[in-house]
């Protein structure tokens, strides 16, 4: 169970005074604006912590806490993190109830930090696989953040990308048939012109409320999407390190912004030629 006491002792401290230290040097470089983070090695952390598997998703949650106010720290605006694929319902019935109940758990201390930080917290995926009661908690908590703009908070559940790339070109052909244009196109004069664009693909994203994202951090050194994000990070910072999810730590980050601003020029190039 995650505590509220925990949560402050981050905050404030010692530790919270050497890691503004810290960010005030990193802060000379380019800062990226969007972090997002596949959240890999929980099981593995806890089969080499010799624990049972909730104990580490546990473990997992508080590492994403610790993300969330390094980022804010830092000047991060924006941070979207993987939290349960529509894959993963594919595991044991009891694994599932468990991520489930942790899901609620965070729900309700993300309610807190919310106010206490002014985070706006958005949840992505197709939220109607969640049960009734966790379906009506991060509504919400969506609704009650919605006005807060210095930080968000993005948790991807019941998410895989090519399920939200199929909703999304699914709404933009229901928009385009409801305003009775059509969907297939049309030729003006010489040229084909394409009623549906990227633009009304990308703002139906379930992610649509961040920018695409500047840096994907993998743990667990694996080298792999996993289907989150493909749409968004073709001009995208990608770094995978070889710790467990649970062990990440401040100079995980701080090793992923670092190669982030040595490549900055040659990402920001590419993102200007799109």
């Amino acid at each position: 169970m995650l505590r509220e006491d925990i949560i402050i002792d981050i905050f404030s401290g010692w530790r919270s005074f050497l890691r503004k230290c810290l960010f005030r040097v990193l802060r000379v470089g380019p800062i990226p604006s969007h972090v997002a983070v596949i959240m890999d090695g929980n099981r593995r952390y806890a089969k080499k912590k010799k624990i049972d598997d909730m104990t580490g998703y546990d473990a997992g949650a508080l590492a994403l806490l610790h993300l969330i106010i390094y980022c804010m720290e830092l000047g991060v605006k924006y941070v979207t993190a993987y939290a349960f694929s529509i894959d993963n319902f594919r595991r044991q019935p009891e694994e599932v109830q468990k991520i489930m109940d942790l899901t609620m758990e965070s729900v309700m201390l993300l309610t807190w930090i919310s106010k206490l930080r002014s985070v706006r917290v958005h949840f992505a995926g197709k939220l109607q696989l969640l049960s009734a009661e966790i379906q009506d908690a991060a509504k919400r908590l969506m609704e009650s953040t919605a006005g807060y703009n210095n930080f968000v908070l993005t948790i991807c559940i019941c998410y895989t990308s090519s399920d939200e790339i199929l909703h999304a070109v699914e709404k933009s052909c229901k928009e385009k048939w409801d305003d009775g244009i059509g969907i297939m196109g049309y030729d003006k004069g010489n040229d084909y012109e394409r009623l549906i664009k990227v633009e009304d693909i990308e703002k139906h994203m379930y992610t649509a409320i961040a920018p695409d994202p500047d840096i994907l951090i993998r743990t667990g050194g694996e080298y792999r999407l996993s289907n989150f994000l493909v749409w968004q990070s073709s001009c995208c910072h990608l770094s995978s390190l070889g710790t467990v999810w649970p062990e990440f730590g401040v100079f995980h980050l701080v090793w992923a912004v670092l190669d982030f601003q040595k490549n900055y020029r040659y990402f920001a190039k590419k993102k200007l030629q799109l």
